[in-house]
């Protein structure tokens, strides 16, 4: 399972509205098929893994991240169909469906034709993978990462609005990676007219996962960019699974002060700035207690001389 939520990781800001689903096929002791959901959300995991297996799909444990579609459309047969008739003894699935067109007739389906099914394996993986989609038929709306370039003591710019760069080589690598797995990136209209930011992916490979870019601003809109006046219009967004906001503060204070982020990406310089700009201003908090309980951080680790922290919302 872990194999094929790292499959699913593949397909991440290419396959919405579609969920970015991983499949392994195992035969004894050998993968014989593998698949992700690919751009443009078709055709889904589980046909291209079947499509490798071939016949070897017959009598095998089938490991998908998420319930198989059991769905009709127009752009391919519903996956629960194709696993019926590749007829694999065992389907292992991360995690059922919300989707109202599949949520639980697709496991259902597999059971009536005598195929074994587990639900559970790798579930909290799985569903931090498909955190957008899951957020999108959930919440109506994708799921939020609010991305801040820091200090150590939480500035974002000099007190001249000086923030090139804040942090070194690796991070801002890593900042690419994280826009090439995202649907669309959001700055204010204050980033956009004091750094013209591109917002694009600039990876050797991956160029062309660069993200739609939206603007927030209740002014006049600019060519090329989605507008959003406010932070509460993404539940207006069509075909976005997961939103990336880059910031600056007003921005990101919006955003926290709304409510609406799911995930906080914290990269951390070790310099200080003393008398900057703070990242975040006033978030609508009564008291020090409300704060508490609200963030769990779910990693830490080193990006040359800088540090990665994610927290994800408690709710």
């Amino acid at each position: 399972m872990a194999e094929a939520i790292a499959l699913g990781e593949r397909g991440r800001g290419r396959t919405a509205p579609n969920p970015n689903v991983g499949c392994v096929i195992v035969r004894g002791d050998e993968a014989v098929g593998r698949g992700w959901t690919q751009n443009g959300g078709r055709p889904h995991a589980e046909a291209v893994a079947l499509e490798e297996a071939g016949e070897a799909a017959r009598g095998a444990t089938i490991y998908v991240t998420l319930e198989p579609c059991a769905h009709r459309s127009a752009r391919g047969p519903a996956c629960a169909d194709l696993l019926v008739q590749a007829q694999p003894a065992r389907v292992v699935v991360a995690l059922a469906d919300p989707d109202p067109r599949t949520d639980g007739v697709g496991i259902a389906r597999l059971k009536a034709a005598g195929i074994a099914v587990e639900v559970g394996l790798g579930a909290e993986e799985a569903a931090r993978s498909m955190a957008g989609f899951l957020s999108r038929i959930r919440l109506g709306r994708p799921h939020i990462t609010l991305k801040l370039a820091l200090s150590i003591d939480s500035m974002i710019a000099t007190a001249a609005g000086e923030s090139r760069w804040i942090t070194g080589a690796e991070a801002r690598a890593d900042t690419h990676l994280e826009r090439a797995r995202a649907d669309m990136i959001l700055v204010g209209r204050g980033t956009y007219y004091l750094d013209n930011p591109r917002l694009d992916v600039r990876l050797p490979g991956l160029e062309d996962a660069s993200p739609r870019r939206a603007l927030l601003s209740a002014g006049e809109a600019v060519q090329g960019w989605e507008m959003l006046a406010r932070p509460e219009d993404v539940f207006k967004l069509q075909g976005v699974n997961d939103l990336l906001v880059e910031g600056g503060a007003a921005t990101a204070t919006a955003f926290l002060a709304a409510d609406l982020v799911d995930r906080l990406l914290l990269y951390r310089a070790p310099i200080l700035i003393g008398a900057g700009k703070s990242a975040v201003g006033e978030i609508g908090l009564a008291s020090l207690a409300d704060a508490h309980g609200r963030w769990r951080r779910t990693e830490t680790r080193a990006l040359g001389s800088d540090s990665r922290e994610v927290y994800e919302r408690t709710r």
